[in-house]
């Protein structure tokens, strides 16, 4: 059995309160749906607004990375001043001696040597600092956002899952968060360093000559000019880019998941047709969006060189008239040089923070994804659970639009056996996900022990039930983790004992390793029947109130069939059972049988009453033991 525990009214997690967990405006759309090339630009304002949001339990430590990326861009950008003096002093000790009145000062110079070797050392230590405390932030962050998406996930109605690929959340939690780990790691360290260097190399000049400051200042015009055509244009290449990886990474994960199927189906050919479609959308906006990002560098390198010669040109001719020293030429240089180089970075970093922002914002609209409605706040606590289960005139859709379920009511007694009957798409397997609440709904209620299933929490309604599907779901571990799933407090006998009910044991021995062999991700080295056993096994361990089987036997041969529906009718005993079965041989000795048809109730009764009447349910069942088909109209 696999049971869902889940429940909305899990602990708040992450940065996010309860009214919160809708997502700020304008980060609610589905993910899924594709960017065209002509949409409007990401919303990078908001996005930053929300990612500076999220990390607020970290602005102390922020705050130490300012201060020690602020002393050791000034320790570094000292320097050159520093350095400036001793090759002022070594000129003029050269043309002094030269000139025969003096010599050259190298105490002087030594000192100044020693001074800024150790002014780089305490720069390079404040850097080291910085980056280890960024790195701790960051991979915190990393931490906080997965465990988030985790436990989104199960907040999650299932509704969203069966619009959304599994490889499109994959991806949030896998290349998403990395980037927007990479870019904390690195990438905002050297925003406040380039920041802090702009501004205090910008001071030194000043203070050295207003003049070639100005200068080298018209470098900022175009520098401001072009980074802002760049990111206009390379912004939405980004966001594509970010969702094109997205649907490449679920495609893959489809096939891999499939690929027996597809090889069975020779869709081979097929599945690489769509995979080449993903992947040349991917191509065409991730070399566009690179493509821009790398015109960024080439553009600031020739516009910082030609501030370099038009300071170095001045400089020479102030130097002539003796406005400035030799020195403060040299020491000019370097700052003109320390410049232009973190304005780069900055032009640099934008395509980065683009990214990051893509990534961001694709992460905080899934943790903004509608949720499953509350469990209520006063929660009724769950009675004596003997099996009284009612449906009280039942409406429900998956979409609004569509009811597919319409009017249904049912009465199920302690004990019974009910089983639900009808054409594909009449609605059976739908009112068993009603049942576990996996979908609200639309009108009327569903009672246990005479109280809304509303009334309970999730985790408490579902505890209630065991389940065993036509679709196995079984886990990469061992057979006996695999059954022991249905109560993890189980001892080794319990499991064997239950293993033996549902007829597993003796497959089990002849499988290498016994109940330790491990089961692959996709659970192929067993047979489909194999695993349905399994789950059966997993159920019988759970020993649920209230049992739920979907075509149960349907993957096993009739011999096994057999031997299961005794086991099966054992566990049932005193048991409300609630059983979805398309081959009749299977409930004709049930209490209760539903004939359901487009949703609704058509017949109720016992399958000898059902037979008396000659009305649908007879149709069904003559036709599975005399291979009469169906009317089309009846289906």
């Amino acid at each position: 059995m696999m049971r869902n525990n889940s429940s909305s009214n899990s602990p708040k997690t992450g940065k996010y309160s309860q009214n919160e967990r809708k997502g700020p405006p304008g980060i609610r759309n589905r993910q899924h749906a594709m960017m065209m090339a002509g949409d409007k630009p990401r919303n990078f304002k908001q996005t930053m607004v929300n990612l500076g949001q999220y990390m607020k339990e970290f602005r102390v430590q922020i705050i130490i990375v300012i201060l020690f990326a602020v002393l050791s861009t000034t320790a570094s950008i000292v320097g050159p001043k520093i350095l400036g003096k001793a090759t002022t002093t070594l000129f003029e000790g050269i043309i002094a001696k030269l000139n025969g009145t003096g010599s050259i000062d190298f105490k002087y110079i030594s000192l100044i040597i020693l001074g800024t070797i150790g002014l780089y050392a305490i720069s390079m230590l404040f850097a080291y600092i910085q980056g280890w405390i960024m790195a701790k932030v960051s991979t915190t962050v990393s931490y906080n956002f997965r465990r988030d998406i985790s436990q989104k996930i199960n907040r999650l109605p299932l509704k969203y899952f069966d619009n959304t690929t599994q490889g499109e959340v994959l991806s949030r939690l896998t290349n998403d968060v990395d980037t927007v780990n990479q870019t904390l790691s690195q990438s905002l360290s050297q925003i406040i360093t380039s920041v802090v260097t702009v501004i205090g190399v910008l001071t030194m000049m000043f203070t050295i000559n207003w003049i070639m400051t100005l200068a080298s200042l018209v470098i900022i015009p175009l520098s401001i000019i072009f980074i802002g055509f760049i990111v206009k244009k390379s912004q939405k290449y980004f966001k594509e880019q970010q969702d094109q990886l997205g649907h490449v990474n679920g495609h893959v994960e489809e096939m891999y998941g499939g690929h027996v199927v597809v090889k069975a189906f020779n869709g081979e050919e097929k599945s690489i047709q769509k995979f080449n479609i993903h992947n040349n959308a991917l191509y065409n906006v991730a070399w566009k969006s690179q493509f821009l990002s790398g015109l960024m560098m080439p553009i600031m390198r020739f516009i910082s060189n030609l501030g370099y010669v038009a300071v170095v040109i001045l400089g020479g001719w102030l130097a002539g008239t003796g406005a400035v020293s030799v020195g403060d030429i040299q020491a000019f240089i370097q700052y003109v040089r320390s410049f232009t180089q973190p304005m780069s970075q900055l032009a640099n970093i934008s395509n980065v923070l683009q990214q990051t922002a893509a990534a961001a914002e694709r992460v905080f609209e899934f943790l903004g994804e509608e949720e499953e409605i509350p469990d209520n706040p006063n929660p009724t606590p769950l009675p004596e659970v003997k099996g009284n289960v009612e449906f009280q005139n039942v409406h429900f859709g998956y979409k609004p639009d569509k009811i597919v379920i319409k009017n249904f009511s049912a009465k199920a007694q302690p004990g019974q056996k009910v089983a639900i009957v009808g054409p594909t798409g009449a609605g059976k397997t739908t009112m068993v996900k009603l049942l576990m609440r996996f979908y609200e709904l639309n009108d009327g209620a569903i009672l246990i022990e005479n109280h809304n299933i509303t009334d309970f929490t999730r985790r408490d309604l579902r505890s209630i039930f065991g389940m065993v599907l036509q679709d196995t779901w079984l886990y990469n571990g061992t057979i006996l983790e695999n059954i022991q799933y249905g109560k993890p407090d189980a001892s080794y006998e319990e499991v064997i004992e239950a293993a033996q009910a549902a007829h597993v044991d003796h497959f089990v021995h002849t499988l290498p390793g016994g109940y330790n062999m491990m089961l692959n991700e996709e659970t192929t080295n067993i047979s489909q029947g194999q695993k349905q056993l399994l789950t059966i096994a997993r159920a019988i361990l759970a020993n649920p109130k209230i049992l739920i089987l979907d075509e149960a036997t349907s993957s096993v041969d009739t011999r096994t069939e057999i031997l299961i529906q005794k086991a099966m009718d054992k566990l049932m005993e005193n048991r409300t059972s609630f059983v979805i079965a398309h081959r009749l041989s299977t409930i004709r000795d049930a209490d209760l049988i539903l004939v359901m048809r487009e949703g609704d109730i058509v017949e109720q009764g016992t399958h000898k009453e059902l037979l008396q009447k000659g009305g649908f349910y007879a149709e069904i069942y003559n036709s599975q033991f005399e291979h009469v088909p169906l009317l089309a109209t009846r289906e």
